[in-house]
């Protein structure tokens, strides 16, 4: 298998990634968001999920910023609904 070298299916990627975490850690978003520690409550699932991208894309896409941006796109501005302090 070759590994991905197209920015825009690189963050397709990305984004698939992060809802799969999100669709199958639906608690511990909802209670992350709503405690402001989401980032410490999906830190495995995160970093499996890294693991897993920077597998199948290209190093000069793994070192970019796109894993990163999917997580702010994909799991806290899809969480906006959520009641909590952080906003």
């Amino acid at each position: 298998m070759s590994l991905i070298d197209n920015p825009d299916q690189a963050r397709r990627l990305a984004r698939a990634i992060i809802s799969d975490v999100a669709i199958y850690n639906r608690e511990k978003v909802e209670e992350g968001i709503k405690n402001d520690n989401i980032f410490e409550l999906l830190t495995d699932e995160l970093e499996e999920g890294r693991q897993h991208f920077i597998s199948r894309v290209t190093p000069e896409l793994a070192g970019a910023n796109i894993f990163d941006l999917a997580v702010v796109d994909v799991l806290i501005k899809r969480a906006g609904k959520i009641e909590s302090s952080i906003w």
